[in-house]
């Protein structure tokens, strides 16, 4: 048997990309649904009220109104707790039930506290504005820290603390790591601060109940559709078999649509209560107030390291910024910091403890990168403030901390299993790259030059986990005319899995890309399936691709090599052709061998038919990595930051396709600069939000990115047979710290040794001029 590959590791373009450019997608909205009813909510004011008397007799005799719904109306029905994806290895865990609409207490803005049904959206909307509700404010508590001393406001006074959770990790032996008498204690507090995932799409969701068949299809702009489909079965006391979950074109996501929530919940149940469809769509605000936020971490970081920059031990205490109540993701979130300290570095010994806290926020939840980004900006920040009191470069101190290529696979102190690494090569290849001699040089003349700007050199090395489990799956099937249909049950919005999908078929059967029809996102059609998230949909649901396609692949030999009369050894597979090696004139093509087994012409012990499918249960999770460096000037009247170069050497294991991979890679770097330089969500102290619109939260635009300048070096993995790591969050892991740690580098003959995130003018401009 020879297979001959042709298409996996070339640049080629999305697939997808036509349809959607030219206006052709179809997104939630753009469903027809005849019999349409409109979902809309009224919600807290407050950030932190008692709930009185709530009065919707007002709203219930406006025209169109069709059914209102308080916490009283649906209780019975739902369940007292929605699910959710939490662990179980917190310390003083306490977690209050997550009900579908407030009752007793609202505990953030934006809250949902009553339910209304109309025939029109705007008649929804007037009728929310028309329901009384009684609230008594109650002091609130917006800052993490606050919300930990002793009299604070509780958000839940059941359990007598606003500690929601604590996790605790450690390995080696710290104690003795910090009495060395050769090393010294470098301490930093870094925080991350909240951003907001703006999707271009906000969240929304439909649904439909057939009473005769009894099923209910629901759309939803999601990242998971199968769990959601397992989740509304649960809570609505359906046979799964019996609801349809439909992911039509979904306009971003970036895991903050990981997420099953009050609003799915209520538009499911509705379409089924009043037997008619329900649709549901958020405005921008609503998007700001209700979709749940990322980051909102503040680390108290120590690293014992010795005099030549060894770091030799590190202890980490985080305080994650929750919100009001668990979300689907919330707790879990920040667990994923220590499962990747200490980086790329080998560093023997880690305390590291964790405590989840309740403040009257917005819920966060799953925002790209996920408590990578938080763990690698303390690192690498940790990393450089070593460099400045130790008087070494930077670089130098993170060549002399990287854990040794011959050491993998490497398991960290907290127990983490690291797969491959080979850090060197990617750091020498993006010093070389920026001509990191050259520009120090350039930095240190400049610095005496009062005419130019204020240079900063940043640079920042990542490691993060990627390919998650439990599994993924996939069924390739050939059609009678040659042709082939993919179900795959990954749920792409926005990443392109269609065309590194058609490539790896398309390597194995020797079909041309245009011949491979790819499915998602409909667990009608696509009857199994994770979804997407984590950076896992090359290397785990791509190899369940592979597997599929390899089954289907050795069966066409087998009656290819009975059609022929030859060996299964002697058959070949290029594109168009399949043939025996060695002899021109005898071939066939997929079409006739599709033909023959679906006219059940095929050897003993094979059945009709040409399809496979394939669960693949990933051996591990991956641990791509890189490094970043960024050059920034700043003017030295405004403290106006530019982004001058940005350049990024980044390791994704086997390459599928680089075009995508950039792509990937851009879109990421974009998102990390966004927050280093623009975003911050902001409350004020009685918990209101005020970023709420696009005109207070400031989004980086076009003309505030200089040309990526990007390489890759190529570790594969050996925990999927790809070789495969994943990419999709990569550039928002590494970008953040290296923009920092440039700008700080900038600010250093202010005596300036850390900025917290964003690096806005106003604050730079006050460290120069001594505020």
């Amino acid at each position: 048997m020879v297979v001959t590959p042709k298409m996996l590791g070339l640049p080629i373009k999305r697939g997808e990309d036509p349809r959607l450019v030219s206006g052709s997608g179809a997104y939630l909205e753009d469903i027809v649904l005849p019999g349409l009813v409109h979902l809309a909510f009224a919600r807290s004011p407050h950030a932190h009220a008692r709930l009185g008397r709530i009065d919707v007799s007002a709203a219930r005799s406006l025209p169109g109104v069709v059914a209102i719904a308080t916490a009283g109306d649906v209780d019975a029905a739902l369940p007292a707790d929605l699910p959710g994806d939490w662990p179980s290895e917190f310390e003083d865990d306490h977690r209050p039930p997550n009900k579908v609409l407030a009752r007793g207490k609202v505990r953030f803005v934006g809250e949902a506290v009553v339910a209304v049904l109309a025939e029109t959206r705007a008649q929804a909307e007037d009728a929310v504005d028309a329901i009384e509700i009684d609230y008594e404010p109650l002091p609130a508590v917006s800052d993490p820290e606050a919300a930990l001393q002793p009299g604070a406001p509780l958000l839940y006074e059941e359990f007598g603390t606003n500690l929601a959770h604590r996790l605790v990790k450690r390995g080696g032996n710290i104690e003795a790591a910090f009495a060395r008498p050769d090393v010294q204690v470098v301490k930093g507090r870094f925080v991350n601060p909240r951003v907001l995932p703006v999707p271009m799409e906000t969240r929304g969701a439909a649904a439909r109940y057939d009473s005769g068949t009894g099923e209910l299809t629901f759309w939803a702009s999601t990242q998971f559709p199968h769990t959601v489909r397992s989740k509304l079965a649960d809570v609505l006391g359906l046979a799964e078999n019996s609801v349809r979950v439909i992911a039509p074109d979904v306009g971003g996501g970036f895991g903050a649509k990981i997420d099953f929530t009050t609003e799915d919940v209520l538009t499911a149940y509705f379409a089924v209560k009043l037997r008619r469809p329900v649709r549901w769509v958020e405005v921008r605000r609503e998007n700001f107030l209700n979709m749940v936020h990322g980051r909102g971490q503040i680390d108290y970081v120590e690293a014992a390291v010795t005099r030549d920059g060894e770091i030799v031990g590190l202890k980490v205490r985080a305080v994650a910024d929750l919100g009001g109540k668990y979300n689907f993701t919330t707790p879990g979130i920040a667990t994923l910091t220590p499962v990747v300290l200490p980086g790329p570095y080998r560093t023997p010994n880690i305390d590291f403890v964790l405590e989840g806290v309740y403040t009257n926020k917005t819920p966060v939840g799953a925002y790209r990168g996920a408590g990578r980004p938080e763990a690698t900006y303390l690192i690498e920040r940790i990393v450089d403030v070593v460099a400045d009191q130790l008087q070494l470069d930077p670089a130098d101190v993170r060549r002399r901390n990287f854990i040794p290529t011959e050491q993998f696979p490497y398991k960290t102190p907290i127990g983490t299993s690291y797969d491959t690494g080979n850090y060197s090569p990617a750091l020498d290849r993006l010093l070389a790259m920026s001509d990191y001699a050259a520009l120090r040089r350039q930095q240190a003349a400049w610095r005496n030059d009062t005419t130019k700007p204020l240079l900063g050199i940043g640079i920042s090395g990542y490691l993060e986990i990627c390919a998650f489990g439990p599994w993924e799956s996939a069924t390739v099937r050939v059609e009678r005319s040659g042709k082939v249909t993919l179900l795959a049950g990954t749920s792409p919005h926005g990443q392109g899995h269609v065309t590194p999908f058609r490539q790896i078929v398309a390597d194995q059967l020797g079909v041309k890309l245009e011949d491979i029809r790819v499915l998602f996102n409909d667990t009608s059609i696509v009857p199994t399936g994770v979804g997407t998230f984590g950076s896992r949909s090359a290397a785990v649901g791509g190899s369940a691709v592979l597997g599929a396609s390899e089954r289907v692949r050795d069966k066409v030999i087998r009656l290819a090599a009975d059609y022929l009369e030859a060996a299964p050894a002697d058959v070949e597979i290029a594109t168009g052709r399949i043939g025996v090696r060695g002899v021109p004139d005898r071939s066939t093509t997929l079409a006739t061998i599709a033909g023959r087994a679906y006219d059940g012409k095929v050897p003993e012990g094979d059945e009709p038919g040409l399809e496979a499918n394939r669960f693949f249960k990933p051996e591990g999770e991956t641990f791509p990595f890189g490094m970043h460096l960024a050059v920034v000037e700043i003017d030295r009247d405004t403290g106006k930051v530019r982004l001058a170069r940005y350049l990024a050497v980044d390791d994704c294991g086997r390459v599928l396709n680089p075009m995508m991979v950039d792509g990937q890679r851009h879109g990421g770097i974009a998102q990390g600069v966004g927050q280093a330089l623009f975003e911050e969500v902001l409350y004020d102290e009685s918990g209101q939000l005020t970023t709420s619109t696009l005109g207070d939260y400031a989004l980086p635009r076009a003309a505030d990115f200089p040309y990526f300048e990007l390489d890759m070096t190529e570790t594969p993995t050996p925990r999927n047979p790809l070789g495969a790591k994943g990419i999709g969050e990569a550039g928002t892991i590494g970008s953040t710290p290296a923009i920092v740690n440039a700008v700080v580098d900038a600010l250093s003959p202010f005596g300036v040794t850390n900025l917290d995130m964003p690096a806005r003018p106003e604050k730079i401009w006050r460290l120069m001029n001594g505020g």
